[in-house]
């Protein structure tokens, strides 16, 4: 009796080869051809399941962001039952960071497929991302919530202040990624931050551990 194929687990596969191949040669160097050789099987099976190489990237990049969405989670498991406000936005900032192998990666990859959506026509005719201001949104209503508790100065505003943040996690990931620091200092900036929002500050519990 032949085996029975698990397509989704196929697709993870080859994303996985796709997104390692990225990490060591960059997004804009990898072939299809590259990523069949990366996972071990043909070209003719990767082409079969994703047709065209940017539906291969786009595919890579979803399953990227789901694996950054359990990055976070596990960094929030780990603040405890109740992380609070700052806990949960220090969580998904310093899971941003590329501090370690799979982070790096994830920024790289990221980053690089930002730049290629702008030149790349293919790539422009698909959503970047599903949600492109849920990262956004989810720190603002954090921060609301904060200011509404009292654990944040008044006179923040949540918008900008979400913008700013996420903003500054971006560009920190890329110095860190480029060597222009290391990624201590980048959480302590972070952290500096932080403490000018939060009007209640604690020992961090998420930035303290790489």
């Amino acid at each position: 009796m032949p085996k029975r194929v698990d397509h989704e687990e196929r697709r993870t596969q080859i994303a996985e080869a796709l997104i390692r191949v990225a990490g060591r040669r960059g997004l804009h160097a990898v072939g299809m051809r590259d990523v069949a050789a990366e996972a071990g099987v043909s070209l003719r099976l990767v082409q079969y399941y994703f047709e065209t190489k940017e539906k291969l990237l786009f595919y890579g990049l979803q399953h990227l962001t789901g694996r950054f969405t359990a990055r976070v989670g596990a960094r929030l498991a780990a603040a405890g039952p109740a992380p609070g406000p700052r806990a949960t936005i220090e969580a998904l900032l310093v899971a941003s960071l590329p501090t370690d192998e799979e982070s790096r990666t994830y920024h790289l990859v990221y980053s690089s497929y930002a730049i290629l959506s702008v030149t790349d026509e293919a790539l422009a005719t698909q959503p970047f991302i599903d949600d492109p201001n849920a990262a956004e949104n989810a720190l603002t209503g954090l921060l609301e919530q904060a200011r509404a508790a009292g654990l944040a100065y008044p006179s923040v505003d949540a918008r900008t202040e979400a913008i700013s943040l996420l903003a500054m996690a971006a560009t920190m990931g890329t110095s860190i990624l480029v060597g222009q620091r290391n990624p201590e200092s980048a959480i302590a900036v972070l952290h500096h931050h932080l403490d000018r929002i939060f009007a209640t500050t604690t020992t961090p519990t998420t930035g303290d551990h790489i």
